[in-house]
């Protein structure tokens, strides 16, 4: 019975995302039950990362409840796991290529879903079009840009796209975040690889080391989330947001 029930809820979530999105960076959040809908058509083209944020207060005291894997899918929604509770908020945190950011303005679910409360933080962004200050100026957050060369894949496991390995001599080496040296790979001769997640032991932030022919030519580093959980909002430097 309980299964039919979440069954259940879960095809009318999938109804609500069909007929009730607001285009980026306008969201829908709809109760369900006792479950929270929120959704979004996307008409960008540059996101790197979508965060859920949940508050008691309608512009502060923000957490992030969890992200989507899938940034570019034009329709996409996030369920609350949490139990609905009246006086609960919603926005997006939206972060785009090159470091720009905005948050959504921030919505109460139910019979004000439809009725945005002003968030003196929002930044609202054309699509495609960088973020303009807004007044009060407030301080820029640059969060972490991973590498396009060596990065972590959806799967949590560590992807290396090389697509000109057949004519290099790469090779790479990977450490600890405090620089014990774990283990190298010394010939890449493939334009795709991936190394599993469990080479690596635990999850948290990793350095790596990209050589062409003995030569350095990338230095970065990448973040393996515990199992069964997304990536977490990472500051500039690759550490976890607090």
């Amino acid at each position: 019975m309980r299964k039919s029930y979440f069954i259940f809820i879960f095809l009318l979530a999938l109804q609500k995302i069909s007929f009730s999105q607001d285009t980026l960076p306008k969201i829908s959040v709809t109760q369900i039950s006792n479950k929270v809908l929120i959704s979004w058509t996307n008409p960008y083209t540059s996101i790197t990362n979508i965060g859920i944020q949940r508050s008691y207060d309608s512009t502060k005291y923000f957490t992030t409840i969890g992200s989507v894997l899938n940034v570019k899918a034009q329709s996409n929604g996030f369920i609350d796991a949490k139990e609905f509770l009246p006086a609960q908020y919603y926005r997006l945190f939206i972060s785009f290529e090159g470091g720009t950011y905005l948050f959504t303005e921030s919505h109460r679910p139910g019979l004000d879903t439809m009725k945005a409360i002003p968030n003196v933080t929002a930044e609202i962004l054309k699509p495609d079009q960088p973020v303009q200050p807004t007044q009060p100026v407030l301080p820029v957050q640059n969060y972490f840009v991973p590498s396009r060369e060596i990065y972590t894949g959806l799967d949590n496991n560590i992807v290396m796209s090389l697509p000109d390995a057949d004519k290099k001599k790469y090779s790479v080496k990977f450490f600890e975040d405090d620089g014990t040296f774990l283990f190298e790979i010394k010939k890449i001769a493939e334009p795709y690889l991936t190394v599993d997640k469990v080479n690596f032991v635990h999850a948290g932030l990793f350095r790596f080391e990209l050589f062409d022919n003995r030569v350095l030519i990338e230095r970065h580093k990448f973040y393996i989330p515990k199992d069964g959980k997304p990536i977490p909002l990472l500051d500039e430097q690759g550490y976890e947001l607090k």
